[in-house]
């Protein structure tokens, strides 16, 4: 099968990408660096044609409002570009419990960019991943003051991004879905106990603080980015850690 992987250079899609070629298909990598460019719309004919399968990993920017035009203008365009070149299967990845948390904009964003899919003219299929491992670093610096980390106790189900990668791929291989496929780590975590793992393990001395207002994950009420009926994924954390 021919794959056009849109965002194939990334964390995700390079990983994508190199599984389904590994598996005797022929996946394509686009990008910006290849000259597609999601927005304006160039190189999307070109870069779907002939393609059995389109899946799209681009990612807006910006987390705030504008993620929501940025889904909004790409999803036309890759939808339009797809029905034309003949396209019989588009996938997206998307967010676990992203539909439960309409006060984060880019969780609506995402939202928006799976209902566009659904409602289109491709068969489809929604992968939904819980929250990466490889964003652990990131989430802890936005909230860190000298030798502090405040972090709220939200339950989150850490993912390897490689694990992320195979089930995309698996999926993209496979008859679409008509719907969504939920994948996860295979542990739950408060997210402030992780931060204490994590700076831990690296030898960090810094003090990881409990604050229910400290950082984006705090307007996460209960446990919606967690799914213990997803899709487990075989990477635990201190073995990612190690």
């Amino acid at each position: 099968m021919k794959f056009a992987v849109i965002g194939g250079t990334g964390l995700i899609g390079s990983q994508v990408v190199g599984n389904l070629n590994a598996a005797g298909h022929r996946a394509v990598p686009h990008s910006k660096s290849t000259g597609v460019d999601v927005l304006s719309g160039q190189g999307l004919d070109e870069a779907v044609a002939g393609a059995d399968v389109v899946v799209n990993l681009t990612n807006s920017p910006t987390f705030d409002e504008a993620s929501l035009a940025f889904f909004q203008t790409s999803m036309d365009n890759l939808l339009a570009a797809a029905q034309k070149g003949g396209v019989g299967h588009f996938v997206v990845l998307s967010i676990v419990g992203a539909d439960q948390v309409p006060e984060m904009d880019y969780y609506r964003a995402k939202v928006l960019q799976e209902e566009l899919l659904a409602a289109g003219p491709i068969p489809y299929s929604i992968v939904r991943a819980t929250q990466f491992m490889e964003f652990m670093d990131a989430v802890m610096t936005w909230t860190a003051d000298g030798d502090t980390v405040r972090l709220p106790a939200t339950p989150i189900q850490p993912i390897a991004a490689k694990d992320v990668a195979a089930a995309v791929a698996e999926v993209a291989a496979g008859a679409p879905l008509s719907g969504i496929r939920n994948i996860a780590g295979p542990e739950v975590f408060a997210l402030d106990e992780l931060g204490r793992i994590t700076l831990s393990h690296k030898g960090d001395k810094r003090t990881v603080v409990t604050d229910p207002a400290a950082g984006m994950f705090a307007v996460i009420k209960g446990d919606v980015l967690t799914d213990k009926d997803a899709h487990l994924a075989p990477t635990r954390y201190t073995d990612w850690l190690s």
